[in-house]
């Protein structure tokens, strides 16, 4: 199982770097073709994402993103460490306005939203100390030439 780890500091223009460095890992650990595309875009989302806590709670700290090669996938992991509200109850979508700050919320949604659209295989955890975007793809390491 090979490893990339990726930190950088959480401003905007450090995302397309992100966004290449996945792709060509990607495209190294087996990824299809096809896929690609997806996997970028699901990349920029998680890490735009990211930017966007951090800088709203003002960490200095990076984001960090993991991609592993495994046998039969190719995941990334893209983590903040930006404090999450814990619900004890899912989120309301009754169409009654946020209690709180709600344009934030709803950006926050909706990236998670396009995320889900993107990757079949996703999982996002939250806690007081940062989040985790967790994707995973199939590989296909025979194709590789």
């Amino acid at each position: 199982m090979a490893t990339v780890e990726l930190l950088f500091s959480a401003l905007p223009e450090h995302v397309r770097t992100a966004r290449l460095v996945a792709a060509a890992v990607a495209r190294r650990a087996g990824v299809d073709e096809a896929v690609l595309d997806e996997v970028r875009l699901a990349v920029g989302e998680a890490c735009t994402r990211a930017v966007s806590l951090h800088q709203s709670n003002a960490l200095s700290a990076p984001v960090k993103v993991v991609l592993i090669e495994d046998e039969k996938k190719f995941s990334i992991e893209v983590g903040d460490e930006a404090p999450h509200a814990i619900s004890a109850a899912p989120a309301s979508h009754n169409g009654e306005p946020p209690a709180e700050d709600g344009s934030a919320e709803e950006e926050d949604e909706m990236g998670l939203a396009v995320i889900s659209g993107l990757v079949d295989d996703v999982e996002v955890t939250a806690g007081e100390v940062g989040g985790l975007i967790r994707m995973s793809w199939p590989t296909t390491p025979d194709s590789l030439p």
